[in-house]
C-alpha cells in the first residue's frame, strides 16, 4: 500500500489534553514502527486558532476547521476530542455543522469522551451504538435513536468508531490500527507505550476494584487492597475472615455492608476479571489460566466466565486474544 492515511483531530478550547495526545502518539509510534501508508495527523479548530487544555497546554492548530469543511478533499478518519469544551461547542452550530460536514468525506468517524456528544447533536451517531465517558452517558442516551453502550471502553458500529473517557482514546486507537495493519503492529505499539494490556472495546469502564465500594473499616479496606496482588492464595470466607481479624459471621455481614458484595462474589469477579487479561495477552491454557488465578480446575474458572462474561473461556480469545511476541 503506498500514500497516506489522513486523520483530522477536531479539537476545541477546554478539551482534555490527553483526548489527543494519546491518539495522535499511538499512530505517530505506529509510524515509527513501519505503519504502511503512513498516518498524517492533522488538527483541525475553529478558526485555525490555537487552543488552550483544560490543564492549560496550548496546542497548535494545523488547519481551520471552516476551511477543510468547506473544502473538497477526502480524508481517512475523522476524530473529536472531548473535555469541558464540549459544552461551549454543542452551542455553536457552525462548529458542529462543519464536523457533520467533514464526517460526510471521511472513510470513518470517531470520537473520543465526550467527542461523542458533538457526533450526537450533528446526528451521526442516529442509528448506530455508542460510547462516551461514563458521566455522561444518561446525556447521550437523551437521543433516543443512539443504542449507548454505557459500560464499554469503545464501540464500533460500521464506520463509526466512539471511546469512553480520556484513557480509552488509547484503546480506541489501538484498535483502529490493529484494523488498519493488523494485530501485531498494534501490539508493538502498545508495547513500545509501555500500554500493560490493550483493553477490548467490549471490557466494562472500571475494573472490579473500582466497582466495589471502598470500606471504611481498616481491616476491611485493606483487604480489599491486598486481595488483587493475591488471588491465588486460599480466599475463602474463613481465611479472609481471619485475615480481617473478625468471626467467619461478622466478617461476612460488614464485607457485604461496606463494599456492596458478598466475599465470594468479590473475589470471583476479581478472579474472572484476571484470567480475561491472561486470555488476551498470553497462550496459557484455559486451565493454565485457571491456577494462575487462583481456580483449582479449568470448568469451575468455565462456569464463572458464563456468568461473569456470558462466554466461554475459549470462545472469549477467540474474540480477544492478541499474538504475542
Amino acid at each position: 500500500m503506498t500514500g497516506e492515511h489522513t486523520v483530522v483531530v477536531v479539537a476545541m478550547e477546554g478539551l482534555h489534553l490527553i483526548d489527543l495526545a494519546g491518539p495522535v502518539e499511538v499512530l505517530a509510534t505506529a509510524n515509527a514502527l513501519g505503519a504502511e501508508p503512513r498516518y498524517r495527523t492533522l488538527v483541525a479548530t475553529p478558526g485555525g486558532a490555537d487552543v488552550r487544555s483544560d490543564s492549560g497546554v496550548r496546542v497548535g492548530a494545523d488547519r481551520s476547521l471552516g476551511d477543510l469543511a468547506r473544502s473538497r478533499r477526502a480524508l481517512d478518519t475523522l476524530t473529536v476530542v472531548g473535555g469541558p469544551g464540549t459544552r461551549a461547542a454543542l452551542a455553536d452550530e457552525g462548529f458542529v455543522a462543519d464536523v457533520a460536514r467533514l464526517s460526510g468525506r471521511a472513510g470513518r468517524t470517531t470520537s473520543v469522551c465526550s467527542g461523542s456528544l458533538v457526533l450526537a447533536r450533528a446526528g451521526l451517531l442516529d442509528g448506530y451504538a455508542a460510547t462516551t465517558h461514563w458521566a455522561l452517558a444518561d446525556f447521550l442516551a437523551m437521543r433516543e435513536a443512539i443504542d449507548v453502550r454505557s459500560d464499554q471502553i469503545f464501540v464500533r458500529d460500521r464506520d463509526r468508531w466512539t471511546s469512553a473517557g480520556v484513557t480509552a482514546g488509547i484503546d480506541l486507537f489501538l484498535a483502529l490500527v490493529e484494523h488498519d495493519h493488523g494485530p501485531q503492529l498494534a501490539h508493538q505499539v502498545a508495547t513500545y507505550l509501555v500500554v500493560f494490556v490493550r483493553r477490548p472495546g467490549g471490557q466494562s469502564q472500571f475494573s472490579a476494584q473500582m466497582r466495589a465500594q471502598t470500606a471504611t473499616t481498616p481491616s476491611i479496606a485493606e483487604l480489599q487492597r491486598w486481595l488483587g496482588d493475591h488471588l491465588d492464595a486460599d480466599l475463602g470466607v474463613d481465611a479472609l475472615a481471619a485475615r480481617a481479624g473478625m468471626s467467619p459471621r461478622n466478617f461476612a455481614r460488614v464485607f457485604r455492608r461496606e463494599t456492596g458484595s458478598t466475599p465470594a462474589a468479590h473475589v470471583e469477579e476479581l478472579r474472572v476479571e484476571a484470567a480475561r487479561r491472561l486470555l488476551e495477552t498470553t497462550d496459557l491454557t484455559v486451565a493454565a489460566v485457571a491456577r494462575r488465578v487462583g481456580i483449582r480446575h479449568a470448568e469451575t474458572l468455565h462456569r464463572a466466565f458464563r456468568r461473569r462474561v456470558g462466554t466461554t473461556p475459549e470462545r472469549y480469545r477467540q474474540h480477544f486474544g492478541r499474538q504475542v511476541s
